[in-house]
Protein backbone atom coordinates (compact mmCIF):
# COMPACT_ATOMS: atom_id res chain seq x y z
CA UNK A 1 0.00 0.00 0.00
CA UNK A 2 1.25 3.47 -0.84
CA UNK A 3 1.04 6.20 1.78
CA UNK A 4 0.60 9.59 0.17
CA UNK A 5 1.50 12.92 1.78
CA UNK A 6 0.40 16.27 0.38
CA UNK A 7 3.60 17.99 -0.89
CA UNK A 8 2.48 21.35 0.54
CA UNK A 9 1.68 20.15 4.07
CA UNK A 10 4.87 18.05 4.01
CA UNK A 11 6.89 21.29 3.67
CA UNK A 12 5.03 23.49 6.18
CA UNK A 13 7.42 25.45 8.42
CA UNK A 14 10.29 24.61 6.04
CA UNK A 15 9.48 27.10 3.30
CA UNK A 16 5.69 26.81 2.87
CA UNK A 17 3.11 28.66 4.96
CA UNK A 18 -0.55 28.20 5.87
CA UNK A 19 -3.16 29.76 3.57
CA UNK A 20 -5.18 30.71 6.69
CA UNK A 21 -3.28 32.56 9.41
CA UNK A 22 -5.04 33.35 12.69
CA UNK A 23 -5.18 32.24 16.34
CA UNK A 24 -8.45 31.16 17.97
CA UNK A 25 -8.96 31.44 21.73
CA UNK A 26 -11.23 28.39 22.05
CA UNK A 27 -12.77 25.43 20.22
CA UNK A 28 -15.98 27.26 19.33
CA UNK A 29 -14.13 30.23 17.89
CA UNK A 30 -11.83 27.89 15.94
CA UNK A 31 -14.77 25.97 14.45
CA UNK A 32 -16.59 29.18 13.52
CA UNK A 33 -13.59 30.77 11.85
CA UNK A 34 -12.73 27.58 9.99
CA UNK A 35 -16.29 27.42 8.61
CA UNK A 36 -16.05 31.09 7.58
CA UNK A 37 -12.78 30.44 5.74
CA UNK A 38 -14.38 27.59 3.79
CA UNK A 39 -17.37 29.78 2.87
CA UNK A 40 -15.08 32.61 1.70
CA UNK A 41 -13.05 30.27 -0.50
CA UNK A 42 -16.17 28.61 -1.92
CA UNK A 43 -17.63 32.05 -2.70
CA UNK A 44 -14.50 33.17 -4.56
CA UNK A 45 -14.14 29.88 -6.47
CA UNK A 46 -17.81 29.86 -7.58
CA UNK A 47 -17.67 33.52 -8.60
CA UNK A 48 -14.78 32.88 -11.01
CA UNK A 49 -15.51 29.25 -11.90
CA UNK A 50 -16.11 29.90 -15.61
CA UNK A 51 -12.37 29.76 -16.34
CA UNK A 52 -9.17 29.07 -14.35
CA UNK A 53 -8.38 32.42 -12.75
CA UNK A 54 -7.73 32.03 -9.00
CA UNK A 55 -4.38 30.54 -8.03
CA UNK A 56 -4.57 30.87 -4.24
CA UNK A 57 -6.65 32.59 -1.56
CA UNK A 58 -4.99 33.64 1.70
CA UNK A 59 -6.97 34.67 4.78
CA UNK A 60 -5.37 36.50 7.70
CA UNK A 61 -7.22 37.67 10.80
CA UNK A 62 -6.13 40.31 13.30
CA UNK A 63 -8.02 41.80 16.24
CA UNK A 64 -10.35 44.01 14.18
CA UNK A 65 -9.70 43.12 10.54
CA UNK A 66 -9.97 40.17 8.15
CA UNK A 67 -7.59 40.42 5.20
CA UNK A 68 -8.32 38.30 2.11
CA UNK A 69 -5.50 38.13 -0.43
CA UNK A 70 -6.47 36.73 -3.84
CA UNK A 71 -3.68 35.52 -6.12
CA UNK A 72 -5.02 35.58 -9.67
CA UNK A 73 -3.73 35.25 -13.21
CA UNK A 74 -6.22 37.86 -14.45
CA UNK A 75 -6.39 40.75 -12.01
CA UNK A 76 -8.66 42.76 -14.31
CA UNK A 77 -11.36 40.08 -14.19
CA UNK A 78 -11.36 40.09 -10.37
CA UNK A 79 -11.16 43.86 -9.94
CA UNK A 80 -13.84 44.63 -12.53
CA UNK A 81 -14.54 47.93 -14.26
CA UNK A 82 -13.65 50.79 -11.91
CA UNK A 83 -13.20 48.40 -9.00
CA UNK A 84 -16.86 47.34 -9.05
CA UNK A 85 -15.98 43.65 -8.90
CA UNK A 86 -13.88 44.02 -5.75
CA UNK A 87 -16.50 46.15 -4.01
CA UNK A 88 -19.23 43.63 -4.76
CA UNK A 89 -17.04 40.75 -3.57
CA UNK A 90 -16.17 42.66 -0.40
CA UNK A 91 -19.86 43.17 0.37
CA UNK A 92 -20.54 39.44 -0.05
CA UNK A 93 -17.62 38.49 2.22
CA UNK A 94 -18.75 40.97 4.91
CA UNK A 95 -22.02 39.02 5.11
CA UNK A 96 -19.99 35.93 6.07
CA UNK A 97 -17.42 37.52 8.40
CA UNK A 98 -18.15 39.58 11.48
CA UNK A 99 -16.12 42.78 11.30
CA UNK A 100 -14.40 44.82 8.59
CA UNK A 101 -12.84 43.14 5.55
CA UNK A 102 -9.92 44.17 3.36
CA UNK A 103 -9.26 42.57 -0.04
CA UNK A 104 -5.84 42.51 -1.68
CA UNK A 105 -5.37 41.45 -5.31
CA UNK A 106 -1.99 40.03 -6.34
CA UNK A 107 -1.33 39.08 -9.95
CA UNK A 108 0.36 35.78 -10.77
CA UNK A 109 3.01 36.73 -13.32
CA UNK A 110 3.63 33.17 -14.59
CA UNK A 111 0.38 31.17 -14.46
CA UNK A 112 2.13 28.25 -16.20
CA UNK A 113 3.98 27.62 -12.89
CA UNK A 114 0.85 27.60 -10.70
CA UNK A 115 -0.25 23.99 -10.19
CA UNK A 116 -3.88 24.95 -9.47
CA UNK A 117 -4.23 26.94 -12.70
CA UNK A 118 -2.52 24.21 -14.74
CA UNK A 119 -4.68 21.43 -13.27
CA UNK A 120 -7.93 23.38 -13.72
CA UNK A 121 -6.96 24.32 -17.27
CA UNK A 122 -6.42 20.65 -18.15
CA UNK A 123 -9.74 19.75 -16.49
CA UNK A 124 -11.57 22.41 -18.53
CA UNK A 125 -10.02 21.06 -21.74
CA UNK A 126 -11.06 17.50 -20.88
CA UNK A 127 -14.64 18.69 -20.32
CA UNK A 128 -14.54 20.23 -23.81
CA UNK A 129 -13.55 16.77 -25.18
CA UNK A 130 -10.00 17.71 -26.13
CA UNK A 131 -7.67 14.71 -26.36
CA UNK A 132 -6.09 14.20 -22.94
CA UNK A 133 -2.61 13.50 -24.36
CA UNK A 134 -2.58 16.79 -26.22
CA UNK A 135 -3.84 18.75 -23.19
CA UNK A 136 -1.31 17.17 -20.81
CA UNK A 137 1.70 17.49 -23.12
CA UNK A 138 0.90 21.12 -23.95
CA UNK A 139 0.60 22.00 -20.25
CA UNK A 140 3.88 20.24 -19.43
CA UNK A 141 5.72 21.95 -22.29
CA UNK A 142 4.37 25.38 -21.33
CA UNK A 143 5.49 24.91 -17.72
CA UNK A 144 9.01 23.87 -18.76
CA UNK A 145 9.23 26.84 -21.15
CA UNK A 146 8.17 29.16 -18.31
CA UNK A 147 11.13 28.05 -16.18
CA UNK A 148 9.99 25.00 -14.23
CA UNK A 149 12.70 22.52 -13.22
CA UNK A 150 10.26 19.65 -13.63
CA UNK A 151 6.56 18.80 -13.87
CA UNK A 152 4.52 15.67 -13.29
CA UNK A 153 0.91 15.35 -14.47
CA UNK A 154 -1.39 12.39 -13.81
CA UNK A 155 -4.89 11.91 -15.22
CA UNK A 156 -7.14 9.03 -14.18
CA UNK A 157 -10.60 7.91 -15.25
CA UNK A 158 -12.38 6.96 -18.46
CA UNK A 159 -10.00 8.89 -20.69
CA UNK A 160 -11.29 9.79 -24.16
CA UNK A 161 -14.61 8.16 -23.16
CA UNK A 162 -12.99 4.70 -23.05
CA UNK A 163 -14.80 1.61 -21.76
CA UNK A 164 -12.39 1.06 -18.86
CA UNK A 165 -10.81 3.59 -16.53
CA UNK A 166 -7.04 3.90 -16.52
CA UNK A 167 -4.25 6.13 -15.28
CA UNK A 168 -1.80 8.00 -17.50
CA UNK A 169 1.10 10.23 -16.47
CA UNK A 170 3.63 12.56 -18.07
CA UNK A 171 6.90 13.59 -16.40
CA UNK A 172 9.21 16.30 -17.71
CA UNK A 173 12.46 17.17 -15.93
CA UNK A 174 12.88 16.07 -12.30
CA UNK A 175 10.32 16.22 -9.46
CA UNK A 176 12.07 15.29 -6.14
CA UNK A 177 9.04 14.69 -3.90
CA UNK A 178 11.16 13.45 -0.95
CA UNK A 179 13.39 16.54 -0.79
CA UNK A 180 12.09 19.05 1.78
CA UNK A 181 14.12 21.90 0.24
CA UNK A 182 12.39 21.36 -3.09
CA UNK A 183 9.78 24.03 -3.87
CA UNK A 184 6.94 21.90 -5.24
CA UNK A 185 3.48 23.24 -6.02
CA UNK A 186 0.68 20.66 -6.04
CA UNK A 187 -3.01 20.62 -6.85
CA UNK A 188 -5.84 18.21 -7.64
CA UNK A 189 -8.68 19.06 -10.03
CA UNK A 190 -11.71 17.16 -11.28
CA UNK A 191 -13.28 17.12 -14.72
CA UNK A 192 -16.76 15.84 -15.51
CA UNK A 193 -16.36 13.31 -18.30
CA UNK A 194 -18.58 13.60 -21.41
CA UNK A 195 -21.75 11.51 -21.84
CA UNK A 196 -21.92 10.57 -18.18
CA UNK A 197 -18.54 8.81 -18.23
CA UNK A 198 -17.83 9.85 -14.66
CA UNK A 199 -15.13 11.94 -13.03
CA UNK A 200 -11.64 12.35 -14.46
CA UNK A 201 -9.04 13.28 -11.85
CA UNK A 202 -6.09 15.54 -12.64
CA UNK A 203 -3.02 15.83 -10.40
CA UNK A 204 -0.20 18.28 -11.06
CA UNK A 205 3.21 18.60 -9.37
CA UNK A 206 5.48 21.49 -10.45
CA UNK A 207 9.08 21.66 -9.24
CA UNK A 208 10.43 25.22 -9.21
CA UNK A 209 13.89 24.62 -7.72
CA UNK A 210 15.37 24.32 -4.24
CA UNK A 211 14.65 26.82 -1.45
CA UNK A 212 17.06 27.67 1.35
CA UNK A 213 14.86 29.96 3.48
CA UNK A 214 15.63 28.10 6.68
Amino acid sequence: MGQKVNPTSFRLQVHKNWDSRWFAAGKREFAGWLAEDEKIRDLIEKRFSSRPTISRTEIERSANLTTVTIHTAKAGVVIGRGGAGVNELKGQIEKIVTGPVRINIEEVKRPELAAKLVAENIAHQLERRINFRRAVKMAAQNAMNAGAKGIRIEVAGRLNNAEMARREKVIEGSVPLHTLRADIDFHVARAQGPNGSGIIGVKVWIYKGERSDR
